[in-house]
Parts: C-alpha cells; structure tokens; sequence
C-alpha cells in the first residue's frame, strides 16, 4: 500500500516528466509553426525586420503557386519510384537475412553477425567516394539504381532490430513446421512474415522517411532535370542572390505531409515494432 508519502513523490515524478515532453514538444513544433508560417506570407513580409510570427493576411495560394514554379508533380512521382522499391527492398532482404540470424544454426554464425553489426561503425562519408566509383564505373550515374539497388544488399541496424524480434518467437512453431516438411522458405513466408508484421511496418516507415527525404543520393547522382526527387526539387526556389523563402517553405511543408500521415496512421505498429517484446503475446 502506498504512502502518502510515496503519492506525493509519484506525482512530482509525473509533473517533472510532463514539463520535460512539453518542452521537447515546443521544441519540434516550433520550427514546424515558422515554417508554416513563412508559407503564408508574402515576399516583404518574409524579409521583414524585426520577424513576426503570424501573417497579416495568410495567402493560402502560395502553396499552389509554388508547385506550379516546377514540375513538382514529376517529382514526387519519380520519388515515389524511389521509395516503393527501397520499402520492397528493405522490407524483404532484411527481413530474410534477420531470420537467418535468429533462428538458424551455421558456423561462424555470431562472428558473421559481428561483422554485419560493425558496419554501423563506419561513417558514410568514408565509403561516399568509393561508393560513387563503383556506381560510375558501373554506367549507373542519372539512373535511379544507386538510389534503389543498396536497398536490396541490406541494413545492419534493420537486420539487428528484426532479429531481435525473431527473437521472441518460441522456437516450436518452426520445429512444428519443419515436421511437417516445411522448407526455410515457406516457415519465413508463411509462419514468421504474419508474426512480425510490427517489426515490418517498422521498417518500412523508416525506409520510406528515408528515401523520401533523401537529398545527398539524388545530388550525387541525378543530373537529368527530368530525373530530380521533390528534395532535389525544392532548389528551384533558391537563386544566385534571392531564394523565395515563402514558397520554398509550402513545398517543404507540403513535402512532410506525407510522412505525417503515415506515422499517424501506423503508429501502433510502429511503437509494438519498437518493443522487442511484442511478436507473440
């Protein structure tokens, strides 16, 4: 039974653990609320000094308008392309090469798993340059492969948190299942894949916030104005001298939509895919 004392100390635990996600709230909002802000204002009132946060009168129209100043919709197309193919990839690979680790028994199993998890050690600039010869030496520069195909070869920290999840799966359905003849293939596709649909859906929003905010990859390797991402697209605002700060910021604002909709429809799954613990209850 609790104390008064105890109940008093809980709740200054809560209103202490409050004020510290209130503020960490204000913190990802605010930029949130200036961008918004910019995209309803107009050109003077975005160079105005001393700034002010809200718009004399908002212009809704500066969204539509900025999209028409490129072909944005061409944009969001070919990032779309971009993006389905690095979900697929990294959905299906990493998922693959997790069940692997976790549930099938080989030689050198844990120095193999130690390599994969050192990869994570490496920083991405150290492997930019290489990574580029290879691709130009390869005729892939101004395609979408060097953008798609690394999908396909696996992520160390996807494949380390899906084993973790494989993890928690008792070892008897697969026993169960290869009795009854089943193959690696089928237990993976058919037994394993519907347990671990959190730890899936996981991935793939981290796969699509990825991809579609990627900006370094399309501007290392797209030249083809044709070929632009909506990232790469959004330099059309910025000039030698001037950038439209008002239209840059719709088309940023619009450009997170996206990702907004999808954690907030998916975040169930997203925080059980989190939480090692929850493929089998």
């Amino acid at each position: 039974m609790m104390t008064r004392g105890m109940k008093k100390k809980q709740k200054l635990s809560s209103i202490v653990l409050l004020i510290i996600l209130s503020l960490g709230a204000v913190i990802i909002l605010v930029p949130i609320a200036w961008m918004l802000s910019t995209a309803l204002k107009s050109a003077p009132e975005v160079a105005a000094y001393p700034p002010k946060l809200l718009p004399e009168k908002p212009l809704f129209e500066n969204f539509a308008i900025a999209w028409q100043k490129a072909p944005f919709t061409r944009y969001t197309l070919n990032t779309l392309v971009i993006v389905f193919f690095n979900i697929i990839g990294s959905v299906f690979v990493n998922s693959f090469v997790a069940y692997g680790f976790a549930k099938i028994e080989f030689a050198g199993k844990k120095i193999l798993f130690s390599v994969v998890l050192a990869t994570m050690m490496i920083p991405g600039f150290v492997t930019l340059v290489p990574t580029y010869v290879i691709f130009s030496k390869l005729q892939w520069v101004n395609t979408y492969l060097p953008l798609i195909v690394p999908a396909f070869c696996g992520n160390a920290f996807h494949i380390f948190m899906m084993r973790q999840f494989y993890r928690t799966i008792p070892n008897e359905l697969m026993e169960a299942a290869r009795v009854d003849g089943a193959g690696h293939f089928y237990i993976w596709g058919k037994l394993m894949m519907p347990l671990v649909k959190p730890i899936l859906a996981t991935v793939a929003l981290i796969s699509f916030k990825g991809a579609w905010s990627d900006f370094q990859g399309p501007l290392l390797y797209l030249s083809d104005r044709t070929k632009y991402t909506l990232q790469l697209g959004l330099q059309v605002f910025k000039g030698q001298g001037y950038t439209d700060w008002n239209y840059l910021m719709a088309v940023s604002f619009l450009s997170m939509i996206p990702i907004l909709i999808l954690f907030f429809c998916f975040q169930n799954y997203f925080i059980q895919g989190m939480n090692v613990g929850g493929a089998v209850k």
